[in-house]
This record gives structure tokens, sequence and C-alpha cells, in this order.
């Protein structure tokens, strides 16, 4: 994890030694709740990357025809959020949403430009804001454009403690009744020097115009370094997170937003995951119609594991979950429902001393496919969208100072 301009904090240092320890563990095949693996007739092909040098910090937004890739580029600490949207014959021109020297670096916690129904973008990213260069504090700044980019509104945040402390991880949706809203791990309620107190999981609305709404509490204590990820279903918004009990267990929750509330987090699946540290492993979520895949990623046993499972009444209540990986996961995992009704689950696989990217699909049933490398390289957090006819893939390849973003497709709808 790296910031232009703050240090790593000691929590998440820590975290990644005790995670280190779970993602090369081999772990022996255990029972699937599924058929056998069948073969895919799937096939990756790359595609020209719209990214330029020293390129990172890939994320995808969006769903069927408002696919949006975003990223960071960089020289020295001057730091530039652009993004560019897919069509039928590839990536549009990039475009740039914000550019700066106070911007911040985090592979694990990332900006992003997302397209709402309207045509309206918004776009989040992160800005140190404790004035000291080895300060952990920095803020979530947002702006909108309603000219396709062209212009940008003064940069706005959602939160508005003062704090001199952690405030990202940010996940943009488009509720019903809102222009658009976010949730976001926030920690004004943390102590930086004593390493004390609860990250809690907040959220805000919006109008069209950018205009807040209103600011809520959708959990008080949760995981304080793990992303977080957003649906939209019939029956309204589902966010997907992972929690934090006293006794230190760490599962994936998810909450509902519907009746201008938010509801009370729920267990996707009660792993009884204890670690005293972030693991820095957030979820993933997906949801067509009622219809909810949740993506996740559990180190208990010191055993990287990595899951799926499905819901069909709006993530009220959630299936068995389905093994994706084969041997070992290292986490990082991104979902995708599909139009057949199953799940494009990627995943980092860890065997035989060497980490890389893969996925597969999976059914409600645990049925899945064979797995299909994307990549053997898996630097930063790769990341995975679908456009009703294609997979979209993004990742980052290279070390500091030569990273460039990658991108590739998988035909699974063709027309």
């Amino acid at each position: 994890m790296k910031f232009l301009k703050a240090s790593i904090p000691a929590r998440v240092f820590c975290s990644a030694i005790v995670c280190a320890l779970a993602l090369f563990a081999l772990v022996i095949p255990e029972h699937f709740v599924s058929l056998a693996d069948t073969p895919s007739p799937l096939k990756v092909e790359m595609i020209a990357s719209p990214a330029g040098a020293s390129s990172s910090e890939p994320q995808f937004t969006g769903d069927a025809g408002r696919v949006v890739l975003s990223w960071m580029e960089t020289h020295g600490p001057h730091a530039t959020l652009k993004f560019t949207t897919h069509a039928a014959s590839g990536w549009a021109a990039p475009k740039t949403a914000i550019s700066g020297d106070n911007l911040l670096l985090n592979s694990f916690d990332v900006p992003a430009v997302r397209q709402l129904a309207d045509g309206t973008l918004v776009a989040q990213w992160l800005q140190s804001s404790g004035g000291d260069p080895d300060s952990d504090a920095y803020d979530i700044r947002l702006s909108v454009s309603h000219d396709q980019g062209r212009t940008w509104s003064h940069p706005m945040s959602p939160h508005h403690d003062g704090t001199k402390t952690e405030h990202g991880f940010v996940s943009i949706f488009e509720p019903q009744g809102a222009g658009f809203g976010l949730i976001w791990l926030d920690g004004r309620a943390t102590d930086p020097e004593k390493e004390s107190g609860d990250m809690a999981l907040r959220a805000s609305l919006y109008d069209v115009q950018g205009k807040q709404l209103k600011e809520m509490v959708v959990s008080s204590r949760v995981c304080e370094c793990c992303s977080t990820s957003a649906a939209q279903t019939s029956d309204g918004v589902i966010v997907a997170y992972r929690n934090r009990t006293k006794d230190e267990v760490r599962d994936i929750y998810t909450s509902r937003f519907a009746g201008g509330q938010w509801s009370t987090g729920v267990p996707v699946h009660n792993d009884g995951w204890r670690i005293e540290a972030c693991p820095i492993n957030g979820p993933s979520i997906s949801a067509r119609g009622n219809s909810v895949a949740v993506g996740w990623f559990t180190g208990k046993d010191n055993q990287g594991k990595a899951f799926a499972a499905f819901s069909i009444d709006g993530g009220k209540t959630f299936g068995a979950p389905a093994r994706v990986d084969d041997v070992s996961s290292g986490g990082r995992l991104a979902v995708q429902l599909l139009a057949d009704g199953s799940a494009a689950v990627m995943w980092v696989e860890n065997a035989n001393g060497h980490s890389q990217l893969e996925f597969r699909t999976v059914t409600p049933s645990g049925q899945r496919s064979a797995p299909i490398t994307i990549s053997k390289t898996t630097g930063g957090v790769p990341r995975l969208a679908y456009d009703e006819k294609d997979l979209l893939f993004s990742w980052t390849e290279g070390k500091e100072g030569a990273a460039h973003i990658q991108t590739a497709r998988v035909t699974v709808n063709a027309k």
C-alpha cells in the first residue's frame, strides 16, 4: 500500500504481515456444494489499455452501456485521475477528472468515476488532510460533471467532522429517488496516535446537482481498511462490507437501504474468522433484479479461501457458499452476475509458490466452470466489469515508477 504524501498506517502494515501468512498457506481442497467443474469455452483477449505510463489503481463502475474505467497516472508528486468508457469498438479517448499534487495513492483504497442513468458523472478521490507528510489522515473529495466530463463542480466532501483521521474505501451507488449516494469507512471516532476507537461505515445521499441530502451511519464498527461494495436490486441498494465484532470476528456482512433507512447488518456467511488486524480484503457484490451474488476472502486458520454465495430475495438471505479457488487464495475478489443467472468470479490463486489472477463462473447451485487464467502477475487490486456481452478485466503490472494498467475481455454473450 502506498500513499503519495502519507505513510502506511501501523495497523495496516501489521495486518499485511498477518495476511501474508494466510495467503500462501496450501489448503486441502474441501467438499463443494457443486457438481464437477465443467469445461469452459471462454477465451481471454487482451485489448489495448487506455492508460498511459506510470498508471495504477484501476477501478470499474457501472453496468451495461455505462461501464467506466478509471485510474491514476503519476509524474513525480503530481497525480491525475483519468477515466474512459467502454463500447463495442473499445475504449474511448481518456478524459481527466481531477489533477493535483495532494492526491493520495493507495492500491486498495482507490478513486472512481461513475456515470449515472441521466449521464451525470460523479468522481471521488482521496486527499491528504493531516498537514504533516507522515500523517495518515485523509479525506474523501467529490466532484460532479453534467457535460460528459468537460467541466467539473467545485470539490466537496461527504463528511464534515473535521477530524484528522482516515476517510476512504468509497463505493458510489445510484438509489431510487435520489441522484447518487456513497458509502465509506469513516474514522472520526478513532484515535490515530493510540490506534484506538472504532471505524464506522457511513453513507450519504445527493441530488443530481450534487447537493448533499442526508448523512447516515450504516454500521458503527467495521473492519478498518477493507474495501466496500454496493449494488442496486429491485428493492433498493444493498452494500457489502467486512464487519468487526468486539471479539475481532471479521466476516462479510450486508445492509439494505429501503424506506430511507439502512437495515441492521447481517452476515452473508458465518465464517468465524477471528483476526486482530485488518486483512485488507473486502467483499464484492453484484445484483440483477432481486438476484444477488457476493464474493469474498477468508483466512480462518491461516488458510486463504475464496467463496461466493447467492441470494434470490434481494439479499435478505443467502444460500450455502461455494468455494471458488482450487488450492489457496490471496483474495482480491470481484464478482459479476451474468445474464444466465450464474456469476463470474475473479480471484488471486496461490499454488506451488506462485500467484496468478484467475476467474471462473459459478452457478447458484455451486456448479463451477474450469478456471481461466487472466494474468500471471497480480500487482495491485484487479477489477472486473460486465457490459452484457463482455467481461472486462483490468489490473496493474510492473513495479513502482514503471507500473502500467492492462485490460482484457472475455466474450460471454456473443451476438
